[in-house]
């Protein structure tokens, strides 16, 4: 058995140790030394980083077993006069969608990265971090903070969650446990209750800067003449404090907003849900979830034979052409052109196209037509014919069938993500009543991600061609006003508006 060497017998071995290096070093000269100092080096060296930070002992405490309400004070750190928020949140909210609740509580827009932390202090080296995804991803100690609950970290009245938004601004923020408050079921996961001054703007400087600003801009502020003067002299006196647009603390606002994000509700259609949740940034997530309420998706949807016959006439038409048996296609695997001419006379599209009307790979508005029809689920090709399916034979002769049978396809099948994104945000704008979508839809494309190749955001033309297979369903059937062919003027008609909601409803139904 080996004992351990007492301290007196291990600081006799060091010294040892070192009057040997010595001897060993004597008489080197100062290129020798300095290769005996890189081998020791070479060889000694932690795989460490040296200034990483060491992970503090875990704060998280074990989870509720029941769902409760805790009433929490969120304050802004150096505000003053103070500027806050009270909430209402149920204690099995994650802390990545506690994020989502702060940036909207205080009006920031999701452009910076963020941090929570639990400890005596924020920059305290036993404060515990819980992370945003992209500094997990870049390696920084902590835990994720989809992995963290609040009912981990605030337990007792009085305990406080650190937050910190902006690492350049750094907005700091506590939050504070008030109370613990019983639930049911139909008790909102979050909901503001009160509070104090509106939001600071986004880039503004900091809790300084944004003090300086209200006082600039405050005619009736005791230091308004000071803090102006003070500002003038930062950004010169072009530039009018203004700028930094202060919106008032708006509860209702904020509520509405909390109501449409849910955080953890399955209250929207799940491809809406998964669509607000692609989105990257507070700002976007807020115009979406303003849009689908604008959409009234919850009103019921009446449509009547004559207004659903009017406007899937061009596809009825197509049925009753193909008939039960089917139309020969030519040897490409075309219209041949007998029916392409009688498509566009007889459907008068003729205002639509130029040219002789007899080859369906030369007149777009056919092509469209046979194609989203195969694509709608009502006709498919089998040995050389364009026969219909079992659906198409279904809801021919029906107009309000084949009506909701168009509205339950939509927006029409890709296999580019990018193009099914683009035809729902669509649809939502339809519904929404929203004149001209195109702007819309490619501010929420570039904010779920989608860039152009030189990597600046998508323009309105991109969502154009983003969105072109839905919307043109949506131009044959008569949704928007005017001529039917594209890159015309997009104002919904009232018709529009209810198969966009019918197909927002429905949607998805059967494989897509």
């Amino acid at each position: 058995m080996v004992r351990d060497k007492g301290p007196d017998q291990s600081r006799g071995d060091q010294a040892d140790v070192i009057a040997q290096f010595k001897e060993s070093i004597s008489g080197l000269g100062p290129a020798d030394l300095q290769t005996v100092l890189q081998q020791l080096l070479a060889a000694g060296a932690p795989d460490v980083d040296p200034f990483a930070r060491k992970a503090p002992p875990s704060r998280r405490r074990p989870r509720r077993q029941d769902v409760v309400t805790y009433q929490v004070r969120m304050d802004l750190m150096g505000a003053k006069p103070p500027l806050w928020r009270r909430l209402e949140l149920a204690s099995d909210l994650f802390l990545d969608g506690l994020h989502d609740v702060i940036q909207m509580s205080f009006g920031w827009t999701d452009s910076h990265l963020h941090r929570f932390g639990s400890g005596p202090g924020y920059y305290s080296p036993d404060t515990e971090y819980y992370l945003c995804p992209f500094e997990v991803e870049e390696g920084e100690t902590g835990v994720p903070e989809e992995e963290v609950r609040l009912d981990e970290v605030l337990v007792d009245v009085g305990d406080t969650l650190l937050y910190n938004y902006d690492f350049g601004d750094d907005w700091q923020h506590t939050i504070k446990l008030e109370a613990v408050l019983p639930r049911t079921d139909s008790t909102a996961r979050a909901i503001c209750t009160d509070g104090r001054r509106p939001g600071p703007p986004e880039d503004c400087g900091g809790v300084h800067g944004f003090e300086l600003i209200v006082a600039a801009t405050d005619e009736s502020h005791p230091r308004h003449a000071e803090r102006a003067a003070e500002f003038a002299r930062i950004f010169g006196d072009e530039v009018d404090p203004a700028i930094f647009e202060l919106t008032d603390f708006d509860i209702d606002e904020i509520n509405d907003d909390l109501a449409a994000l849910g955080v953890g509700d399955a209250h929207l259609p799940r491809p809406l849900d998964d669509l607000v949740h692609q989105i990257k940034s507070t700002t976007g997530r807020r115009s979406l979830l303003k849009l689908i309420r604008d959409a009234s998706l919850d009103e019921p949807i009446l449509i009547d034979a004559e207004t659903a016959a009017r406007m899937v006439r061009p596809y009825m038409w197509l049925l009753d052409r193909v008939g039960t048996d089917g139309v020969k296609l030519t040897s490409a695997g075309y219209l041949p052109p007998i029916h392409v001419e009688a498509a566009m006379t007889e459907l008068g599209m003729e205002d639509e196209w130029i040219g002789k009307f007899n080859r369906e790979d030369q007149t777009l508005p056919v092509l469209h037509l046979r194609e989203s029809a195969q694509k709608l689920g009502l006709l498919r090709k089998y040995r050389g014919s364009l026969i219909p399916t079992s659906r198409g034979r279904a809801v021919r002769g029906n107009p309000l069938a084949l009506w909701w049978q168009l509205a339950e396809r939509m927006p029409v099948r890709s296999t580019e993500a990018s193009q099914v994104q683009a035809g729902l945000l669509l649809l939502v704008a339809v519904a929404a009543n929203v004149d001209n979508p195109h702007p819309t839809i490619a501010d929420l494309l570039s904010a779920i991600g989608w860039i152009r190749s030189d990597g600046f955001p998508l323009t309105d033309s991109m969502a154009v061609g983003a969105a072109w297979e839905t919307e043109a369903v949506l131009r044959r059937l008569s949704c928007f006003t005017g001529a039917k062919g594209l890159w015309r003027s997009a104002t919904p008609t009232a018709d529009g508006i209810r198969f966009a909601r019918a197909a927002l409803q429905t949607w998805p139904a059967g494989p897509r």
